[in-house]
């Protein structure tokens, strides 16, 4: 029996993840220790397209994990772990991770996977090298011109809940008296 009629059979011809019954994909799961149908699940497109691409996650879409995450296929528990760890900082996913519970070997897998792509995300750093977060505040420590405006931010000005480039490690974003602009991090201090 080959991959995907396996995998159809074990899942009652629905998503492993949300339940939906319509497009669905085989989705090999990074980094599995096994091949085949053990390495892999059967998922539809809109879970394989937020798994695959962070920019299109829905975080409410991912509220299946409650159900699906009691799997008894270590796959199907891998991409749940993960996922719930991606969006740790939702809330409500931390409440589902503490009651999660994983064997030593679908752990290992799931957090091999989570190393990889953590070696993948970018850093941001301010100008001392402390590593910057989503929702911190930072202080520049120069005035700097805001490009497009006369504006000028002022050294000392603090600045509150800043988001983060997920394409330039260099830049953040964040509201100057009330105008959001983009900061170089070489320019910031974490306060």
């Amino acid at each position: 029996m080959n991959t995907e009629k396996e995998l159809q059979q074990r899942s009652g011809n629905k998503c492993e993840l949300c339940g939906n019954e319509e497009n669905l994909n085989v989705f090999d799961v990074p980094s599995s220790p096994t091949e085949g149908a053990e390495a892999s699940i059967l998922i539809c497109t809109t879970c394989k397209d937020q798994i695959e691409d962070p920019e299109k996650v829905e975080p409410n879409h991912w509220r299946c994990l409650n159900d699906s995450m009691w799997s008894t296929v270590p796959a199907v528990q891998v991409t749940a772990w993960r996922m719930l760890n991606r969006l740790k900082a939702e809330g409500w996913p931390q409440d589902l991770l503490d009651m999660m519970y994983l064997d030593e070997e679908t752990a290992a897998w799931a957090k091999t996977g989570l190393a990889e792509n953590k070696a993948k995300a970018l850093v941001h750093r301010d100008s001392n090298g402390n590593i910057l977060e989503a929702g911190d505040s930072v202080v520049l420590i120069k005035d700097l011109k805001v490009k497009g405006s006369s504006m000028v931010a002022k050294q000392g000005t603090a600045v509150r809940r800043i988001s983060l480039d997920h394409e330039n490690e260099k830049y953040i974003e964040g509201k100057v008296d009330g105008q959001q602009i983009v900061l170089i991090t070489d320019f910031v201090k974490k306060i």
